[in-house]
This record gives C-alpha cells, sequence and structure tokens, in this order.
C-alpha cells in the first residue's frame, strides 16, 4: 500500500509541469547563427604509400564472379521500397496533437523534399502490372533518369532566410516558451546545395536496385567489348550523385573503371538537356514558367492561420508569416534529412503537412506539369535523346540539349542496353509533361483555392529525393508485335494506352514502334523556341499540356 502513494506522488510531480505556466527563456545571442562543422581538417589527405591499397598488397583470396543478377525476370515478387528502411537512419515524428505511434507518415507530405517511396500501379489505373517483367517477355535495354538524394537547401532558400530573421530579433530581444523554447539556442547547422549523408545513400541504393533487376543486361557490353556512358551535370550534388549511383551499381572502387561519368556543364546560357533552364528564359518569369510559384504562395498565405496564432504566443520579439511557416516546414524536410531528426516537424499538426504538400503540388503543377506553358519545351531534350536511342538516329538541335555531345558515339553512344541519366527534379517533371504521360496529372487543373482532390498529380510522388522514371524495351514473343515497351515511374507502370493511342493491357505494354511514332509526333508539336522565347502570358487554372497558349 505504501508502495502505491510513492507511485501516486511520483506521478503527480511527473504530471505537474504539464499544468504550470510555460517558462519564458531569453533566446541567447547565438540564435539563428549558422553553425558550421569542417572535415577533413586543412591541409590532410589520405597516404596511399603509407596505406596502400588492395591491388598492392595483394593476397585478394578468391575472387570469382557469378552470373549477372537479372531479378527483374526471375523475382517472384518486386522489392517495393515501404516501410522504414527507405528512411532509415531519418528519425520522425508525428504530428502536432498526436501519439508518438500515429501512422501519418509526416515525410510522405513534404513535396520535392519527400524522400522517394514505392508507388503503384493500380493507383493510375493498372491493378495487374507490375515492373517486373510479365511473363513470356524479357527486358532487353534500360533507360533511366534519375534525381539526386537529398541535399541541403539551394543558396538563399527560405530555411537561410529564417535563420537570419531569429538572428536579427536577438538583437532586440528574443524571448520563447513552451513549444519554441529550443529555439532560444537554435542555431542555422545547414549547408547550401550539397548531398546530406542520407542523400547519398538515396543514390548509391539505387544503384544497387537497379544492378540486382537489370544486371544481366552488362553482358550486351561484354559481348561488345565496351562499357557504358552514365550522364549528369556539373554540379557538385549531380556529381556526386552519378558517382554514388555508379558506385552502388557496379562497386567501389570497380565504378572509377567500369563505367565513364560524362559532367554536362550546368551554367547560364550553356545547353544542357539536364538543366534546360539556364537556356529557356521563360521559365523564370511570373506570368509564364514560374505561375506555379506564385500561386503556392498566394496559397499559402491563409493556410497555416491557426497554427501562426498558435506559435505566436508562445513567443516574444518576432512576428510569424505564411513565409515563416513554410520556411519552419522546410526546415523541418532539411533537418531530418541532413542531421536526422528536426525540433521544427512536432510545431505542426497533420492539417499542416496536408496543406505543405499542396504547397508543392501548385507550385510544380504549373511550373514543371501541364500547367506550366514552358515545361513540354524544357522535357523536350530528353524527349529527343530518348528518341534518338529508340531509334540510332542523332537528335536534332531543336531543344535545350547539347548537339556538340549528342552528335558523338564516343559521349552520346546509340547502342547500349543500359541508360542512365542523373538530373533535377524539376527536369525529371518537364520530361514527364513532355512525354505526354496524362495518367500521373489525370483529372482538373490544381485549385488555387485548396485541394479538392479531383486530379491525379502529386509533387511527392513524383518530384520527391532520388526519384526515378524508367522505360523498359522489352522482346515478347506472343505478341503480334513482338518489340514492346512500356514506363514506369517510382515502381508505378504508367498506363498509355489512352494518351499514346495503344490498346489496353493490363501490364502497361504498348508495340514499341507505335510508341515511338506517337513520341516523334509529340516532340515536333513542341515549339520550344516559341514556348521559351515568345511574348504571352500564362494563369494558373489551366492545364495547358506543358505548352504555351497561342491566343
Amino acid at each position: 500500500m505504501k508502495m502505491q502513494v510513492k507511485r501516486v506522488v511520483a506521478l503527480s510531480a511527473w504530471l505537474a509541469p504539464a499544468f504550470a505556466a510555460p517558462t519564458t527563456i531569453s533566446a541567447s545571442s547565438n540564435a539563428g547563427k549558422s553553425s558550421v562543422d569542417a572535415y577533413p581538417p586543412s591541409g590532410t589527405a589520405a597516404n596511399p604509400s603509407l596505406f596502400p591499397p588492395e591491388s598492392v598488397v595483394g593476397f585478394p583470396g578468391p575472387t570469382p564472379t557469378g552470373a549477372e543478377p537479372a531479378a527483374i525476370q526471375t523475382a517472384a515478387s518486386y522489392p517495393y521500397n515501404d516501410g522504414d528502411a527507405n528512411r532509415f537512419p531519418l528519425i520522425e515524428t508525428p504530428p502536432h496533437g498526436e501519439p508518438l505511434e500515429s501512422d501519418f507518415d509526416i515525410s510522405k507530405y513534404w513535396g520535392n523534399l519527400s524522400p522517394w517511396y514505392s508507388l503503384r500501379s493500380e493507383d493510375y489505373g493498372l491493378p495487374d502490372a507490375s515492373p517486373l517483367a510479365p511473363e513470356g517477355c524479357d527486358v532487353t535495354q534500360l533507360h533511366l533518369l534519375y534525381r539526386h538524394g537529398a541535399r541541403y537547401p539551394t543558396s538563399g532558400a527560405a530555411p537561410s532566410t529564417f535563420a537570419q530573421k531569429v538572428v536579427n530579433a536577438t538583437k532586440t530581444g528574443l524571448s520563447v516558451s513552451g513549444e519554441l523554447s529550443f529555439l532560444a539556442d537554435w542555431t542555422y547547422k545547414l549547408g547550401a546545395e550539397l548531398l546530406t549523408p542520407f542523400g547519398r545513400s538515396q543514390n548509391f541504393l539505387l544503384g544497387v536496385n537497379y544492378r540486382q533487376l537489370y544486371g544481366h543486361l552488362l553482358n550486351n557490353f561484354t559481348e561488345a567489348g565496351t562499357i557504358p556512358v552514365f550522364r549528369t551535370q556539373s554540379q557538385d550534388r549531380m556529381v556526386k550523385t552519378a558517382e554514388n549511383f555508379a558506385a552502388g551499381f557496379f562497386g567501389v572502387p570497380e565504378y572509377l573503371t567500369e563505367v565513364n561519368i560524362e559532367i554536362l556543364v550546368e551554367t547560364p546560357f550553356v545547353n544542357n538537356s539536364g538543366a534546360p533552364y539556364e537556356v529557356c528564359p521563360n521559365s523564370n518569369i511570373t506570368t509564364k514558367g514560374s505561375i506555379g510559384s506564385a500561386v503556392a504562395a498566394k496559397f499559402a498565405l491563409n493556410a497555416f492561420n491557426s497554427t501562426i496564432a498558435r506559435l505566436q504566443s508562445q513567443v516574444s520579439g518576432i512576428n510569424f508569416t505564411a513565409t515563416d511557416a513554410i520556411a519552419m516546414l522546410q526546415l523541418c524536410s532539411y533537418e531530418t534529412h541532413a542531421l536526422g531528426y528536426s525540433a521544427f516537424c512536432p510545431l505542426f499538426s497533420q492539417q499542416d503537412f496536408i496543406n505543405y504538400e499542396y504547397y508543392y503540388d501548385l507550385s510544380f503543377y504549373y511550373n514543371n506539369g501541364p500547367g506550366s506553358p514552358v515545361a513540354a519545351a524544357q522535357g523536350k531534350g530528353f524527349l529527343d535523346e530518348f528518341l534518338a536511342r529508340f531509334t540510332g538516329e542523332y537528335p536534332g538541335a531543336n531543344s535545350a540539349l547539347n548537339e556538340t555531345f549528342d552528335n558523338s558515339s564516343t559521349y552520346f553512344p546509340l547502342n547500349q542496353s543500359i541508360y542512365a541519366d542523373a538530373t533535377h527534379e524539376v527536369v525529371v517533371l518537364d520530361t514527364l509533361t513532355a512525354f505526354n504521360f496524362t495518367a500521373l496529372f489525370d483529372g482538373e487543373p490544381l485549385s488555387a483555392a485548396g485541394n479538392e482532390q479531383r486530379n491525379s498529380f502529386v509533387a511527392s510522388k513524383l518530384v520527391p529525393f532520388a526519384t526515378h522514371f524508367t522505360a523498359q524495351v522489352l522482346n515478347c514473343p506472343a505478341y503480334e508485335k513482338t518489340k514492346q515497351i512500356r514506363f514506369i515511374v517510382n515502381d508505378a507502370v504508367i498506363p498509355i494506352s489512352k494518351s499514346h493511342g495503344c490498346p489496353e493491357d493490363p501490364n502497361g505494354l504498348c508495340a514499341f514502334d507505335d510508341v515511338v511514332s506517337v513520341l516523334q509526333k509529340r516532340s515536333a508539336e513542341i515549339d520550344y523556341n516559341y514556348d521559351c522565347f515568345a511574348n504571352y502570358t500564362a494563369s494558373p487554372g489551366v492545364d495547358y499540356n506543358g505548352r504555351a497558349p497561342k491566343s
């Protein structure tokens, strides 16, 4: 009985703080300032003369190779990227007001800042389709377009602006309490642009996954006595993306000698299919290629009012706005990716995260999807490069692709069985729009007033970190036209019967020559010069199919 009394007293003492007035804390003078760690130390480097590599040390033991994996042909089920494993070692918290065991996954509501996860073909109208080769078909060629993994924010983005706002507030007096107590000594620990450790792992594991699925296609290179060319852009995170993918696909250090990684310069006024916005002036004009940014900002103005009011009651010396709400939500995303955990995440409710996702849905649908007048023009470069590889003919200079490199068998081989191009999420979405995959954008144009759930488009599904678009070319003897093709986005087979004039097929297959013909017509109708250079005005609320209006 005495033990019970002690337990009640102890429990009362534990609960007491929950009912006490929150303690107000004055922020330190360092709150909001950047915090940077530098590794490796200046002037240091590995010393192979003292620590020689395997090739020098010798004694490697037995090294016989086995057969290449071909899980895309042989596996009984597909290895979907689901559950906690796809986010290891990130630590996520439930939304504000929900228990720790909540099954609401906040990371699936971060738009282009979400970690990629497997979609299902049934979500797009193909309930029986799997990425595995259909029975009786053999995958003979793979075309992969993929995004870099998780990164720090781009230079000057909202998170660093918010940090500076905190710094400015400390100069006149900033105090916090309750949920915001952590801000008193919070410092800005994010860099800019570079891949995070988790981001590196995403691209590495994507390489492992594709070697496991499509390794048998390397035999074609062995027979030809060649090695593949994989491509990327010159930004540091893009180079590291291609290297991490290649390291996962070929191994370390084997990737250094078993694949050629072509780095195309990404800078203004230089053609590059992986960075078409550098040569498409209309892409960054508010009334043309960036109408999504404006409509998303307008939506955000009143989307977080209740949460802003709650947080405002716990701070003195700073006034929170809708822009700050987006910045703090982005800090939740970026800090989780970069640091493993973020104290900003529990500040926001489930509805806040739903609105955060829709903020990105609006931005990407109207900046790089069918609601954009320049999306198809920007995606035309990759569309034409895919067509060149399909047909064995070099592409024409009618887009942002770099003709100097695309006219060379050295830099743009036309006979590979495996292609892998790294790029940015906006370009992946531009490309999907250029390909006219209407099933990904099925429904009415997104409403600026709020999510009416009348369109299949969700940014976190199509443009997350490490998103990837795959084209499989197959040999199917049972079909009248044995050479078939189909398209897969993040493990979901995309139906093309309506958009590309194909007969309905439960596996999403269509005759290769028929699809190529439709895509050639699609490419021809995309007026790159007009869409990227002409004087016109576009508005949200319209499905332009990625093309600029001409009336």
